[in-house]
Parts: C-alpha cells; structure tokens; sequence
C-alpha cells in the first residue's frame, strides 16, 4: 500500500490514506530520524544522542529496541518500507518522495534550476504547500531542533524566491497578505522587506511601503547599529522619486501587453488535528472527478449541520487537499451568515474582496452588485479557480458569487440546507452528523495520546457521551486536558457531570447540553477577571475585537486586558487570529452573551457598552480629523468622550485604523440605532458613510423598525437619512429623513428633530430644491438655538454660510 511520511508539520505517517499510530512523541523522534537520513545508516549511539541528548537514561538502547520493533509493525503494511539493522547501522529504506522532507527539497532544486520562471514559481509553491507548521512539530531534542532551524531557514529562502519570482510576473496582490505575515515574524530581513514595500507600492499604497521602510531603518539602528543594505536604499530612492521602473503592471500596459493577473492564495490554514470525515472527503472527491468527467462542469457541494459540527473545518481541509487540481488559485471568505449581530456580509463586500484578490484596483471595481458580479465572472472564464464560501446565511446571499465558468469548484458551508443551490445549479449536498464513536476517541487520541486514553477507557467513553459527540466540545475538552497532563481524565469526566444546561438556540437538545456542559466547565476555570472579560466580550457586536476596544468594555487599561486575553485564548475560549485581534466561534459568542445577561447587572452592561461605544466615538474623531482636516464634519463639532480611544499618529495609520475597524464601525451603528443611542449613532454617522464610500460599498443600509420604541425609531431613522446625505443617496436619504422629522415630532424629542431639518435641508440644497432648503435649515437654526444645541447650530450655519442665497431668516 502507498505511504505518505509528514515531518514538516505534526509527525504524520499515512498508509493507503488512512493515518498509522507511530507511537508517543520518543518513539516519532526515532522515526523522524531515520527519515531524516532516509536510505542511509544511523548508528545506534547517534539514535540514542539524537533521540534523548546528553540526558539518555540508564536502558536507552534497550528502550530503542522496542521503538525500532513498534516502527516495523507499524509500517508493515507500507509498500517498499524497511527498517532494517546494516553495518553501517540501522536504515529506513524507502522512496525519498514519499518523504515530504525530501520532497520539499528537490522541488526546489528543481526549481532553481528551471528556465520557465511561471515554472520555477509553481515549484516553488508545491514546495511550500507541504509545510503544515514547525517541523517536527511537539518535538524537543537538541539535535532535532538544530535540524529544525536549518529547515526554517530553507522554507524562508523558497518563500523568498518565490515572492521574487510572484513580484517580477505582476502577483503583488496576492502576497500582500503572506508578506506582512512573514514580515512579523521575520523583522530583520532586508530582501523580505524589499518584496513587501515593492508589493505594497505596486498596490498603490506607497505612504505604506515607506513607512514600512522606516520601521526597518530604526530597529536595524536602535538594535543592530546598522543602516539599511544599499540594495534596500535604493529601492527607497526608487519610490521617491516615483520611478516607473518600479511600476510593472503601467509598464507592461503601455508596452500594449495585458497586465499578469495575480494568483490569489487565500485559503486560511487547515486544522492541524483533522480527524474523521473520510466518507465526506471521498464524496468530494468523487464530485471533481465527476465534473471533470463532463468536460470540466462547474462543482458546487453545499456542506451544511449545526453548529460546531466542524463544517469550517472540513471544508478548509478538503480545499486543501484539492488544492492542487486549481492551478488559478483559492478564493476564501467568511459571509459571517448566523453572526450574533445579524450583520451578514453583504454580496457586494464579498465581491470586492474576490476582485481585488483578482488583482483588480479597488478603484476599478464596479459599485453595483450585478456589475461586480459580472466582472468576478468574466475574470474566472477559462480558469480553474477553488471558491470556498463560508458560513452562508442562505442561497440567496451565495447566488451572485458562483461563477459561471467550468473548470471552477465551490464549496459552501451553512447552518441550513441549502436546497436552493441544488434546483438552480446542481449543487451536491453534504450534511455533516457528530462524531462516530471511533472517530470521537481518535480526536482525543490524537491530542492526548493514545496512551493516555487507553488507561481510562471508561472516562474517555464519559467524556465522548457528555459532549455529545460533537467535535468542537470535544476539542475545548481535549486543550484543558492537554494543559493538564498529570490529571487523571476522570476528574475531567466528572466535573462535566454537574452541568446540565442547554444551548438550544443552536442546536438541538441533545447537542445543546453537552455544548453548555463543556463551556460552562471551561469557563468556571477562569480566573474571575478573565471570566467577566469574556462575558463582556459578548456585548461586542462586531465580527472582531481589538485590545483597546476590549480594555474600553472593563474600563481597564490595554496592559491590564492583555494578559487577560491571553488567558481566554490559552483555554481556546477566544482566537488571536492577527496580531492584537481576536474574535471567537458563534457558539462561544451566544455562551458569552448568555454569562453576561446572567452574571451581569442591566445597569453594568448598559455601563460596558457606553464605554465602547465612546471607544469607538473618540477613536473616530481621532481618524477623522486627520483624514478630514479641511472639511465640517459633525465629528469636528462634537467633543469627544472622556474614554480613552485609539491614536492614529498620522494618514496611513488612520486608513489602517478605518479598514481594520471599518465592519465594527458598522455593527456597533446598527447597535445604537437599536438601543436608543443616539448620541454616539449621529457621532458615528460620518466615519461609518466615509468607510463605505471608501469599499465602493453596495451595502444595504438599513434600520430594523419592527418593535422599537418611537423616539429609538425617530433617532435611527434619522442617523440613517444622515448617512445616506453623507453618501450622496439623496432619493433614500430624503424618505428617512422626513420619516425621522414626523416620529421625533410625534414623541417630542427636538434634538432628533433638530437633526432631522438640517439634514432634510442638505439634501433639498443639493437636490437643487432651494426654497425648502432655506425652509429646512432656518427651522433647524431656531430650533437648535433653542435647545441650546451648539454642534447643530453650527453644522446649520455652515451649510447656509457656504450658500450664499440663503442667509438665516
């Protein structure tokens, strides 16, 4: 049977498809050894030096024996593997391909050694795809980790050779993201910084690529002592001066030859623990076979089962593993479907960032929906390009980002069977059940050893039925116990006992109260400030948090909340997805949000929430008035909050702020529009119209009516109407305003009122409509005067100073 040995990454060994038990972390170093040295002799002193260092107990050569005699039986059924004793030592004979080592190593000679660079890069890339993580990863000797840096520093030198080669055919913008990643984690390097300004300028962003170019200039003087290599100045003078030899895409243009269009890349890691799912795995497979097998037909599967089931896990690793039949690339997007907040992404986002993938500038890529739909679906013709779509809310959200091309593949993910995709576009459907038995025990096998579950076979058939079998309680289970390893997984059974609680909203019953059991248990072992951080966690409405926004919900300080937020991410309650970042599955969400409306006073959530809000409020005037300077934005009349918010320090860091910021910026609107805070929902109303108009946004923005109190309605209504003016939908813009008008004056609030006129006043001005504008904003100016209202007042003024025909009544 076929053999597949994975060493860059978890220790794996896969015979015939299927994985083989190796044995316990010694017995895979002795392993990985031999398959370091694969076909060539190792002697029993060097095994044994390797193996354990200079600390090798008393019966190591005895203990080598039976990890020798393990490894053969373990591997008799491999076709062509030997462990075999020679004078030269022991030798594991075996096809050096069938190492993914060795495989990693001669596609990169070949590699280098190619005269086709589009070649040599898809090399590079195979080469690279193999890498699942560390080396030998879990693994600690001495001479595997020497072993381990030497390979790091392969990996980075075809990274480097590939970004060179992606650079120089015009792929900037799919490395953007690898780029930046590498960038963290390797600050010192002067060619990876040299790619990552270049990729950057070529994107129009050069204030970015010379601000990055300063970055490295300090920390090479203040660490090092040194300046920049005369190659990485050059390339700083180059941007300057704005050389268009830098300018690859203008250049080939007007050289009258098309422009490269990027390979975009932008499947997220796959799970490094992936169990089970071999029956589903074997359905996709056969769908491209079949597809293939019609002159390349488009595949659709729709993956679809509760929450936590794993259907994001799944799905990335069969991506993964069909990656290579996609020589196009991988498109990727979370359409954030069952978001607590009900802020699914709207089409027209996902669109965007699938064409900008495409390579396409953001300033090109069409406003309307069916436009951008249209482009996304010229640019995949004739390509064989893998689209996952994940977390789909329903068929309809999904509609406008199938291609129509052959060739292509997509996999979505959703909570509901997605029925329609099957009538419309023969889509397979594939619902995905809990754990079986077996495969249950095997996720626990895998991270906790299969010794450690074969001691307590009755409390690991507890822990499997108390989770119900489903993969994500299991793995909250399997990371405390990991953390805990002298803990008789007994004690963890039996804490699970006493929780009874259901999760109903999710799931059903049955699944519910293991999913309740097992977070509340892991919950319980916070400690009490990281247990109340979590809870306030759930107040965010957003898809993502950054420290300061979370240090804002405890009134704390941003030192105070990160170890905090480490402690939450340490018990696989939160992911730091990005640097300083964090966001957490739907199902630990709904969890936080039920601790909060139970541990939490009304008057202390209202409490938290007012600090974000102002976090957000006085992060936003800081952007603004920077990105703004010269213009009358009502953030520059109104003063901000007292919260501490963030501090953009000049143009490019408030853009990244704005970007970064931007979907939460969104959310946390729609959340004051809902529960009456207009303060900070009119505060926001400019930075959230600037964001959108920035994404070329489509989105629909809208105001849920439906059981509001009226003076929330009147408010809402009216921030909306503001937006909108701000956008230049002044059709839409003037419903919601008269709208608002007529609520604020039935419940008797003048300020809403107030704004409501001076919008309704923009409006009709730039409608053109001159008499009621005068009207409008004279009513707006007396009224605002009268309620002592300076930031009304002042907006109202300026409108009519800057109007010369219609001076104040």
């Amino acid at each position: 049977m076929p053999v597949d040995f994975r060493v860059l990454g978890d220790v794996e060994v896969h015979v015939d498809g299927r994985l083989v038990d190796v044995g316990h972390a010694r017995q895979r170093c002795v392993l990985v050894l031999l398959l370091i040295n694969a076909n060539r002799g190792v002697t029993i002193d060097q095994l044994i030096e390797r193996a354990w260092g200079e600390h090798a107990p008393q019966r190591a050569r005895g203990a080598l024996y039976t990890y020798l005699a393990r490894l053969r039986r373990a591997l008799v059924a491999a076709d062509d593997v030997s462990i075999d004793r020679r004078s030269s030592g022991y030798v594991l004979t075996v096809d050096p391909m069938a190492v993914d080592l060795h495989r990693f190593r001669r596609l990169v000679e070949r590699a280098r050694a190619a005269d086709d660079g589009e070649a040599a890069a898809a090399l590079l890339e195979g080469a690279l795809g193999l890498w699942r993580g560390e080396a030998f990863a879990t693994l600690d000797t001495p001479w595997l980790n020497n072993v381990r840096d030497t390979l790091d520093q392969e990996r980075l030198a075809a990274e480097l050779d590939r970004n060179d080669l992606q650079l120089r055919f015009g792929h900037h913008a799919a490395l953007l993201s690898r780029l930046s990643a590498r960038a963290d984690t390797d600050p010192f390097d002067e060619r990876l910084a040299g790619q990552l300004m270049l990729a950057l300028y070529r994107s129009g962003r050069p204030a970015e690529a010379l601000r990055h170019y300063q970055r490295i200039r300090l920390r090479l003087a203040d660490e090092l002592g040194t300046d920049p290599s005369p190659r990485l100045q050059q390339l700083h003078r180059q941007m300057l001066q704005a050389d268009p030899v830098l300018d690859l895409v203008v250049a080939t243009e007007a050289a009258g030859q098309p422009p490269v269009t990027p390979v975009p890349h932008q499947l997220p890691p796959p799970e490094r623990h992936f169990i089970g799912r071999m029956g589903a795995l074997q359905a996709l497979t056969n769908l491209l076979d079949e597809a293939a097998r019609q002159d390349g037909a488009m595949a659709v599967s729709a993956i679809d089962g509760t929450a936590g089931i794993g259907k994001s896990t799944f799905a990335l690793y069969g991506a993964h593993q069909m990656a290579h039949r996609f020589p196009d690339g991988q498109l990727y997007v979370d359409l954030r479907g069952f978001d607590p907040s009900g802020l699914a992404l709207d089409p027209a986002e996902a669109l965007r960032e699938f064409l900008e993938g495409l390579g396409v500038p953001v300033q090109r890529i069409p406003a309307d929906l069916d436009a951008r739909a249209a482009l996304y679906r010229s640019l995949l013709t004739g390509k064989r390009v893998l689209i996952l779509l994940d977390n789909a809310r329903d068929t309809e959200q999904v509609r406008a980002l199938l291609p129509s091309a052959p060739g292509c593949a997509v996999l979505v993910t959703s909570r509901r069977q997605l029925s329609g995709l099957v009538a419309g576009h023969g889509a397979q459907l594939l619902t995905l059940d809990v754990f079986t038995p077996a495969e249950a025990k095997a996720l626990l096998a895998d991270r906790l050893g299969p010794g450690r579950i074969a001691a307590e076979p009755r409390a690991v058939e507890e822990i499997i039925t108390r989770c119900a079998r489903l993969p994500l309680a299991l793995a909250v289970v399997a990371a405390r116990a990991v953390a805990h390893p002298s803990f008789p997984l007994a004690a963890f059974s039996g804490e699970l006992q006493h929780v009874g609680e259901r999760l109903n909203a999710f799931a059903g019953p049955d699944l519910a109260g293991g999913v309740r059991a097992v977070l509340s248990w892991s919950y319980r072992r916070l400690s009490p400030d990281a247990a109340r951080l979590f809870r306030l966690l759930g107040l965010h409405p957003g898809p993502d948090i950054a420290i300061g926004a979370a240090a804002s919900l405890t009134g704390a300080s941003s030192g105070q909340v990160r170890p905090l937020l480490a402690e939450l991410a340490h018990a696989h309650l939160l992911v730091e997805y990005k640097p300083g970042r964090y966001t957490f599955h739907d199902l630990l969400r709904a969890f936080a949000m039920e601790q909060a409306h139970s541990h939490e006073r009304d008057a202390d959530r209202r409490a938290a929430t007012d600090r974000l809000l102002d976090y957000y409020l006085t992060s936003a005037a800081a952007v603004v008035k920077i990105l703004y300077p010269g213009e009358l934005l009502i953030w520059a009349l109104t003063s901000a909050p007292a919260t501490p918010g963030h501090t953009a320090l000049n143009r490019t860091a408030a853009r990244e702020w704005l970007e970064a910021e931007g979907p939460n910026l969104v959310a946390v609107w729609f959340q004051a529009a809902g529960h009456g805070w207009t303060r900070h929902m009119i505060g926001l109303t400019d930075v959230v119209a600037r964001y959108l108009d920035s994404k070329a946004s489509t989105t629909s923005v809208r105001v849920e009516r439906a059981g509001e109190p009226a003076t929330e309605e009147a408010g809402a209504l009216t921030a909306l109407g503001l937006i909108l003016w701000r956008r230049g939908e002044l059709g839409r813009a003037n419903e919601c305003l008269r709208q608002g008008l007529a609520r604020s004056r039935q419940v008797g609030d003048q300020t809403i009122e107030a704004w409501a006129l001076t919008g309704l006043g923009g409006v009709c001005r730039r409608q053109n409509h001159h008499h009621w504008a005068a009207e409008y904003l004279n009513q707006a100016l007396v009224l605002s005067r009268q309620i002592g209202n300076s930031t009304i007042e002042s907006m109202v003024l300026h409108e009519l100073g800057t109007w010369p025909n219609a001076g104040p009544a």
